[in-house]
């Protein structure tokens, strides 16, 4: 156990408590004006390194900006740099500006929710909660370091993405922008398999079977900060997609006189960037189907995977042969980002459930039990005729 022992100040008599910390070196705490708050503060702290909970005051002295340096390094080895990017940019000007140079002792729920819902006024939700996981997980390696007890940024009041109406292609739309692209083959593969752009531009001949017709991603080309950085698949997990046989002639063609090693888009060596969004080669293309075509959405190449799974679900594929296709991590996840696609699913399953009955040999209904009201018919007198049950009782009934 501590102690408590007074001292004299200009402002009066002060206590302070005297306390072996859990690692046997000697803390203390000064200030209190009474010796009841002392004694109280002496038995939290027995209390806490009792249940394993102790904080050491000067572990929580350290800053926002010393965390989150180490945090971030250790983030760099594990996330792909295009993600390892938008968090990086998070911390510079968001994060780091406002709490650096604050110790995570001293920061207060309350600060965080308010700098949070200032920062929703002027950013998107995207923005928000992105800034928030950085903070949050900063803290986070404080709260398990066990400098604070507490975690200052969880449980906020946080902005909700609202996800806008996507544009799903037709199959005649789809062909229509293919015959106005520079690349058809290309927009033909991202409108039929539902290949990310970087999965798609990574694609190597040796990745091509024309026997199983199978596209196997192994690679995703994503352009950071005006590089192209080459790695596994967004899930870290590389997958099998089929490919309709009207795709295997462009598909033989883009991998004519290439080695096994050559990229099957573009010159083979060098991997192809994303279009430019305003002036590029696909927004040149949508802006020639939508003269074709006045009906025709403004997109992205990004959309092409969602015509891709609008297209599947629409000729019956089920959501976990969706999910493989699309590389997702669960078919919890394909249900949740495609939901509006399966709505025409529950039309169809009372249309079939109709038709399979009135298909089938429905047996006749079964006679109607008699109603309570309806006066039961007489026994015959001679109750042997019964089996000796007696006349009356529906004991045996």
């Amino acid at each position: 156990m501590g102690s408590v022992s007074p001292y004299d100040t200009k402002e009066g008599k002060r206590y302070r408590a005297l306390y072996r910390r859990p690692d046997g070196s000697q803390g203390q705490k000064r200030g209190f004006l009474t010796k009841k708050a002392a004694q109280t503060y002496l038995a939290s702290v027995e209390t806490a390194k009792a249940r394993g909970e102790y904080v050491n005051p000067s572990d929580a002295r350290i800053t926002v900006d010393e965390l989150g340096q180490e945090w971030l390094s250790n983030r760099r080895s594990d996330l792909k740099p295009s993600t390892f990017r938008s968090i990086d940019s998070a911390w510079r000007i968001h994060v780091q500006p406002a709490w650096g140079r604050r110790s995570v002792g001293g920061i207060r729920h309350s600060e965080v929710q308010s700098w949070l819902s200032a920062l929703a006024r002027t950013h998107s939700a995207t923005t928000v909660l992105r800034v928030h996981g950085v903070l949050a997980s900063i803290l986070d390696v404080a709260v398990r370091d066990r400098r604070i007890t507490h975690h200052p940024a969880r449980a906020m009041k946080l902005p909700k993405k609202e996800r806008g109406a996507r544009a799903y292609l037709t199959h005649s739309q789809v062909g229509l922008l293919a015959s106005a692209a520079r690349y058809p083959v290309l927009v033909n593969t991202l409108g039929y398999t539902g290949l990310r752009w970087g999965e798609a531009t990574g694609l190597r001949v040796k990745h091509v079977s024309f026997e199983r017709r199978r596209l196997f991603v192994e690679e995703n080309a994503v352009l950071v900060n005006a590089h192209i950085h080459v790695g596994s698949p967004k899930t870290g997990r590389s997958r099998s997609v089929p490919f309709p046989a009207f795709l295997a002639e462009g598909l033989r063609e883009a991998c004519r006189d290439k080695r096994a090693d050559d990229l099957v888009f573009g010159e083979g060596y060098r991997h192809m960037r994303l279009p430019q969004s305003q002036d590029g080669w696909f927004a040149a293309a949508v802006k020639r189907a939508k003269t074709a075509d006045p009906t025709f959405p403004t997109i992205s190449p990004h959309d092409l995977r969602h015509t891709a799974a609008s297209l599947a679900i629409s000729a019956g594929a089920n959501v976990k042969a969706v999910q493989r296709m699309l590389g997702h991590a669960s078919a919890a996840m394909t249900l949740d980002t495609y939901a509006d696609l399966f709505d025409d699913d529950l039309d169809r399953v009372s249309d079939a459930l109709d038709q399979a009955r009135h298909s089938s040999n429905v047996a006749n209904p079964l006679p109607r039990r008699p109603s309570r009201m309806t006066k039961a018919p007489e026994l015959p007198r001679n109750h042997a005729d019964f089996g000796g049950f007696q006349s009356g009782g529906d004991g045996g009934i």
